[in-house]
């Protein structure tokens, strides 16, 4: 495996742990996968439900735990840190600003397009930062409106994009009808990313890595999708069952106990289609039952809680601290394939070693028929 390189940014695997909320990576799994050698993620939605003031200064207690996150994760280790923020975030500017000034090395913006993000960072006298930003789309159409649109407002492009297939966990950038059957290739959808990144990289003179998600969970896969043009791969649900995985044990459960008829796909009231592993209470609203609720802070913009039939924060959060009753766990389109828990450092290794061993099998593939052509020929 080759080395990442986002700017001046030098990342010694390839591989950047999906950033999952709510509370399940926090500094505890971003400090063991950038300990490792790949770019740890700190998820930022809902993170201040983990303070015990949320209910009543819930946009303060977010703020305050992130800054905690970031700086517990910086003591845990000199590796390559980030943070994953969604742009559907009600306060995901005040989020964006927390992070840059605790000088994270990477954001990772989501759920929504970050067209205003560096006007935002300029309005806060934040300009000459380090921080690497970092879109996430679904579509090379949309990387190109998020490329053209900061070209031109403000004379700057991303410093990578990543591009999230129809086979990730979570909330998912794709219409319902698109994730049964008929899913676009990841492969195809690196292509084309790759392809409207290329003259962004001719024109500014560097590198843009294009980085692949979405149910990636073997060193053959990263293999593979680096051979349709991805410079690196972002995995979440590997990391899930992992000791450091700041999830409680009843979610990194849900996975072990989880067949393949169980990765299901809900309507999130974030207003996305959404992956999760199929229990009780998701049954219940795949029924149509209403899980009632107020709502103190509206932390999602694309929700209406007077409509929405549950909380999406509440039951993630419940999930996270083992609350599985209450809550659910979202997952990629291979958790069911995870057996046991194991510790970061094993999953590093096993997709190191996946890789290299694809590789060396394809270098060997690709001598046979020279090998073969030269016998013949002397035989002839």
């Amino acid at each position: 495996m080759q080395s990442l390189n986002i700017g001046d940014l030098t990342v010694k695997l390839p591989i950047v742990q999906g950033g999952m909320g709510v509370a399940v990576s926090l500094s505890g799994l971003a400090s063991a996968v950038a300990n490792e050698g790949g770019i740890g993620v700190i998820s930022a939605a809902g993170i201040g439900m983990t303070e015990p003031d949320y209910m009543k200064n819930f946009h303060a207690a977010n703020k305050r735990a992130l800054r905690k996150e970031i700086r517990k994760a910086k003591s845990m280790t000199n590796g390559v840190l980030g943070v994953n923020i969604m742009m559907a975030l009600t306060d995901h500017e005040e989020l964006i600003k927390v992070a840059i000034e605790e000088k994270i090395d990477v954001i990772f913006m989501g759920a929504g397009l970050p067209l205003k993000i560096p006007f935002i960072i300029s309005e806060a006298g934040l300009n000459g930062h380090h921080t690497k930003l970092v879109p996430k789309v679904s579509s090379a159409k949309a990387a190109s409106l998020i490329f053209r649109h900061w070209e031109s407002k403000y004379n700057i492009v991303p410093d990578a994009v990543v591009v999230e297939g129809p086979m990730a966990g979570g909330h998912l950038g794709f219409k319902r009808e698109n994730l049964d059957g008929n899913m676009v290739p990841l492969h195809e959808l690196v292509e084309q990313t790759v392809m409207i990144i290329r003259p962004f990289e001719r024109k500014y003179g560097r590198n843009i890595p294009v980085i692949a998600g979405g149910g990636l969970y073997t060193g053959k896969d990263i293999y593979e999708i680096m051979q349709a043009g991805a410079s690196a791969v972002k995995i979440g649900t590997r990391f899930v069952t992992t000791h450091e995985c700041d999830a409680s044990q009843q979610y990194k459960e849900s996975y072990l106990n989880a067949d393949k008829e169980d990765i299901v796909i809900i309507n999130s009231p974030v207003g996305l289609p959404g992956r999760v592993v199929k229990n009780q209470f998701v049954q219940q609203i795949m029924n149509g039952e209403a899980k009632p609720f107020k709502c103190p802070w509206k932390c999602l913009s694309s929700c209406d809680f007077r409509t929405a039939p549950f909380c999406i924060a509440k039951a993630l959060f419940s999930s996270a601290r083992g609350n599985m009753e209450e809550g659910f766990a979202f997952a990629g389109s291979n958790a069911y394939k995870a057996t046991e828990i194991n510790h970061v450092s094993d999953v590093i290794n096993d997709l190191v070693t996946g890789f290299n061993r694809e590789s060396l099998l394809r270098q060997i593939s690709a001598i046979r028929p020279i090998h073969t052509d030269i016998q013949q020929r002397m035989a002839v």
